[in-house]
C-alpha cells in the first residue's frame, strides 16, 4: 500500500511534499472483490485532494502480473483526475511496464526513473 501512502501523503501534506513516486498503487484497497466500493472511494478522495499541478510532481507505475494485474484497467481514471486539474507530461507520469509484477524486485529494475522524474530541476 507504499503507493496510495505516498499519493495520501502528498494530497493531505502538500505543503511538506512537492512530489510522490506512487510506485504500483494499489486503488482496489484492502482486497479484490466483487462490487468493490474502495476505488471510487479512493478516486473520491484523490479528486478532491490534488495537489496544486503549478508546484507538484506525482508519480505513478503498474505492471501486469501479480497484484498489479488489477491496476490497468484503472489508469484512464488516474490519467484523468490529474490531468483535469492541470497536471502534463513535465510534473504527472502513470507509466505501465508490461510483463512486470507487484514485487521489490521489479520496482527496483525501475526505481531510477520515477527518481529522475521527481528530482530533475
Amino acid at each position: 500500500m507504499g503507493g496510495l501512502m505516498s499519493m495520501y501523503a502528498i494530497s493531505e501534506y502538500p505543503t511538506i511534499f512537492e512530489g510522490a513516486a506512487c510506485i504500483s498503487t494499489h486503488w482496489v484497497g484492502a482486497m479484490v472483490q466483487e462490487n468493490n466500493p474502495f476505488p471510487s472511494a479512493i478516486f473520491r478522495y484523490v479528486a478532491a485532494n490534488v495537489p496544486d499541478a503549478k508546484t507538484h510532481k506525482i508519480y505513478f507505475d503498474y505492471g501486469d502480473q501479480t497484484l498489479d494485474r488489477h491496476y490497468p484497467k484503472y489508469a484512464p481514471t488516474v490519467d484523468s483526475v490529474y490531468t483535469k486539474s492541470g497536471y502534463s507530461v513535465e510534473n504527472f507520469r502513470n507509466l505501465f511496464f508490461p510483463g512486470t509484477d507487484h514485487s521489490e524486485k521489479s520496482w527496483q529494475k525501475r526505481i531510477h526513473i520515477p527518481l529522475g522524474f521527481l528530482l530533475k530541476k
